[in-house]
């Protein structure tokens, strides 16, 4: 079947494993084939799943006592041996606090930017890729009111190479925001905007954020009035700058 050599790249174009080039040939064929598209939503959701429920789990009292006993300190005759061991064991939880801060952040940073690419595939996939599907900012605005805890405004396009093609209803780490559909160039773009103090967000989430490439995409995010926004897709980089400056004109 025609179809067959994309099934059997649909893992790597998820893991964000092709080609700048193959990537943005199958998100076309995604949009096209239902077959693959129901295949890629399919998966993006259970992703997401297996990403709630890692969350959930909490270490129990006894499994902390468990864990302390088995590496409680052994009583140690030499008190110079105990010293050079104490200062030693310092050393090391000093390096090791400042690289698992590093490292946390990095790694909350990547979780974060894993999960906006995941909506934007999703959106992709779906057949249904806006719940309100219009060209008119003045009409999609009002749309999110009273679905969304917060109020936002949408950029004037006219004179950019721009174009709204609608809106739909996202959730982030369980909270509820607006996912904006942009093209440009017969590009998709997702703008996800989210009201900041509900998202349990790492620290210093914006360094570096400038056409940060995630999975072949390009994505740029920052925080403006309470909102944190992100702009995602696999237009160029300028692009993306582009949108994500039109935004933060008008949010100013």
């Amino acid at each position: 079947m025609v179809c067959e050599p994309w099934k059997g790249k649909l893992d790597t174009y998820l893991d964000g494993e092709l080609s700048s080039k193959e990537m943005r040939t199958f998100d076309a064929h995604v949009r096209s084939c239902p077959s693959r598209s129901a295949d890629a939503l399919t998966r993006v959701q259970m992703k997401r799943a297996i990403q709630v429920a890692g969350k959930r789990f909490s270490p129990s009292a006894e499994f902390r006592k468990r864990i302390q006993r088995g590496i409680a300190p052994k009583p140690l005759r030499s008190f110079r041996f105990v010293w050079m061991l104490a200062v030693a064991a310092a050393v090391i939880l000093v390096a090791g606090a400042l690289t698992s801060s590093y490292l946390g952040t990095r790694s909350g940073r990547d979780q974060v930017f894993s999960e906006i690419a995941d909506l934007h595939v999703a959106m992709l996939a779906s057949s249904s890729p806006v719940d309100v599907v219009s060209t008119d900012r003045h009409t999609v605005k009002p749309w999110f009111q009273g679905k969304t805890p917060f109020a936002f405004d949408l950029p004037e396009l006219q004179n950019t190479e721009f174009s709204l093609l609608g809106g739909r209803m996202t959730y982030l780490d369980q909270t509820p925001g607006a996912h904006l559909i942009y093209d440009v160039r017969k590009h998709h773009i997702s703008v996800f905007v989210f009201q900041e103090r509900y998202l349990r967000l790492p620290a210093r989430l914006d360094e570096n954020s400038r056409a940060r490439k995630k999975r072949s995409f390009n994505m740029e995010t920052w925080s403006q009035g309470g909102l944190r926004y992100f702009v995602i897709g696999d237009a160029s980089a300028a692009d993306i700058d582009s949108l994500a400056k039109l935004f933060e004109a008008n949010a100013s």
